[in-house]
C-alpha cells in the first residue's frame, strides 16, 4: 500500500530499497529555502542495521503490513528457540537474537505473537510483564527509606532489576520485559 511520506508514523514497516524497515522515528521538517521533507529513521527488520532517511513530502513509499499470529513457546535448543503456532500446532525454530534482551524473559510455554511477513518471521512480542521469583537480593541499609531508594536484586532468569528494599529472596514480583523495571509484588 502506498503512503506519502507525511503519512509515515514511528512504528509503520515500510519496505525499502528491497529491505523491510521499521519505522524509530519522523520529523517534519520546512527548512526556510526548498521544499518539506520527513527526516525517518529506520531499523532494518532483518539485520537490525539503522538507517536515516529524507523523503521529500510529495513522495510516496511502500507501507508493508505483516501478519500477526499467536505461537506458544517451547523450549531453547542452543542458540535457537522453538515455538509453536497455536492454530497448526506447526512448529518453528528462530534464532534466540531475533528477540535481544527480551529473550531472557521467556518461560516454558509463555504465550506470544510473532509477526511475519510472507511466512517469515520477523519479530516475536512478549507479554509487557511477566512474573519472576528473586533468588538474591541485598540486604537492607540501614536508614533507607521505601520511597527513595532501591537495591539491586537477580531474579531466577539471571537478570538483574532494582527493587525497593522490602523485597527479599524468594519473593515473587512482576517485571516489566522491556524495561526490565520492577512493577509491583505478585499477588
Amino acid at each position: 500500500m502506498k503512503i506519502n511520506a507525511v503519512e509515515i508514523k514511528p512504528g509503520n514497516i515500510l519496505e525499502y530499497e528491497g529491505g523491510l524497515w521499521r519505522v524509530v522515528k519522523t520529523a517534519h521538517t520546512q527548512p526556510g529555502k526548498g521544499g518539506a521533507y520527513m527526516q525517518v529513521e529506520l531499523k532494518n527488520l532483518r539485520d537490525g542495521r539503522k538507517n536515516n532517511i529524507r523523503f521529500r513530502s510529495a513522495e510516496s513509499v511502500e507501507k508493508v503490513r505483516l501478519d500477526q499470529k499467536d505461537f506458544q513457546f517451547l523450549y531453547a535448543e542452543g542458540d535457537n528457540l522453538v515455538f509453536m503456532d497455536k492454530e497448526t500446532y506447526d512448529q518453528v525454530t528462530l534464532p534466540s537474537d531475533l528477540l535481544g534482551d527480551a529473550a531472557a524473559f521467556l518461560q516454558d510455554g509463555m504465550d506470544v505473537v510473532m509477526e511475519m511477513y510472507d511466512d517469515e518471521a520477523l519479530s516475536v512480542a512478549l507479554p509487557d510483564q511477566i512474573e519472576a521469583t528473586i533468588v538474591e537480593a541485598d540486604a537492607v541499609v540501614k536508614g533507607q527509606t521505601a520511597s527513595s531508594s532501591y537495591k539491586p536484586a537477580i531474579l531466577d532468569n539471571g537478570v538483574r532489576v532494582m527493587v525497593p528494599p522490602f523485597i527479599s529472596a524468594g519473593t515473587r514480583i512482576v517485571v516489566d520485559v522491556y524495561e526490565r523495571e520492577y512493577v509491583r509484588k505478585a499477588d
